[in-house]
């Protein structure tokens, strides 16, 4: 029998596991493990969705119109904008616009399960900082890790998995001690759930106006319901975002995407009172496990964390024993989606259960 000879793969690509999606649901369990919006899409934006462009022709591989929706409410030029396929897409188009061999790319740990990956991919280095008390980006530490060799930090604000922001006056110390030359990512991708007065917000503030090195992030997947439909947008300078643009794997956004973004924006006022629902639904979550006696981060995100530690796969067993499909993180932590209203008490349950 002839030996199988497989193509030659990158040592490091055959290495890195795939990315992991959260956990699938049965019929008649809460799925919380992925940061899904737990409401069904608003009809307008089904009926968008309905007089989406014919399946048999191509999208628009710009998304122009997306684009200058965006632009409008955002006030920037459409070349200020980027839209691709969830804001995960844009964060590999950049890091492989502007990184490679020899270069490094700085992130926090933990924090989102893809950035990893990131700059492996890219043929570069990533660095690892570690989050400072209270699950919280430790920004001075960042700044301190950057090197000749750095190419990209990425913030992300609410962390992802643990939940806490980067106040605006933080990022502004970080980023005057950044090199002008260094591209920062502001991953805002759970922005719409924010209610901290001091958190950071790269569009209000228009950070990428005053510094051109910032690209902010932001997503249709979690607030607006859309994460089927994978589609999220940056906004910045149009130089720095021509090189997403030409990294980015042409017509990736289709056009059934782009019309419900689209209907999203203009019902945005009854998406923020589903948001707002989502909101009294965390702070009920988050004051029911500190009662119990966990040790939780304050979450401005649409997820709470639970630092388990070593005891994260006997926890995680627990709440899929009780039909609550969680994000296990082995050896860390379990993060815990904010979804149905019947699920709450059914979370704070098992919590209790596991002291």
């Amino acid at each position: 029998m002839t030996e199988l000879i497989l193509p030659r793969i990158r040592p490091e690509i055959a290495a890195l596991p795939p990315y992991r999606q959260g956990k699938q649901a049965g019929p008649d369990a809460f799925k919380l493990s992925s940061n899904e919006n737990p409401f069904d899409p608003l009809p307008s934006v089904v009926d968008a969705l309905q007089h989406a462009t014919p399946i048999n022709r191509y999208p628009d591989a710009s998304a122009a119109a997306l684009r200058a929706r965006l632009g409008e409410k955002h006030g920037v030029e459409p070349d200020a904008v980027h839209v691709a396929a969830g804001s995960v897409s844009i964060l590999h188009q950049l890091v492989l616009g502007t990184s490679s061999v020899g270069d490094e790319v700085v992130y926090a740990w933990r924090s989102f399960e893809a950035y990893p990956s990131l700059p492996l991919v890219a043929g570069a280095t990533g660095v690892q900082v570690p989050l400072r008390s209270g699950a919280r980006h430790d920004l001075d530490a960042m700044a301190d890790a950057i090197t000749e060799r750095t190419r990209v930090v990425i913030v992300c604000t609410p962390n992802n998995p643990t939940g806490p922001i980067v106040t605006g006056a933080e990022f502004a110390a970080f980023v005057a001690r950044v090199p002008q030359d260094v591209l920062i990512i502001l991953d805002e991708a759970y922005a719409e759930f924010v209610t901290a007065p001091d958190a950071v917000d790269g569009l209000a503030e228009r950070l990428f106006e005053r510094h051109p090195n910032v690209v902010v992030l932001r997503t249709f997947s979690k607030a607006y319901g859309l994460a089927g439909l994978r589609v999220g947008y940056a906004i910045g300078h149009p130089r720095v975002l021509d090189a997403a643009r030409t990294t980015g794997i042409p017509l990736s956004v289709t056009g059934a995407a782009e019309r419900a973004a689209i209907a999203s924006l203009d019902a945005e006022d009854e998406l923020r009172e589903r948001v707002s629902v989502l909101i009294e639904r965390r702070t009920r979550l988050l004051g029911g496990l500190r009662a119990l006696g966990w040790d939780v981060p304050d979450s401005q995100a649409n997820f709470v964390w639970l630092p388990t530690s070593e005891r994260t796969e006997e926890a995680a067993a627990a709440f899929d024993a009780a039909d609550l499909i969680v994000r296990p993180f082995s050896g860390d932590g379990i993060r815990i989606s904010v979804g149905e209203e019947e699920s709450i008490g059914r979370v704070l349950a098992v919590a209790k259960s596991l002291l």
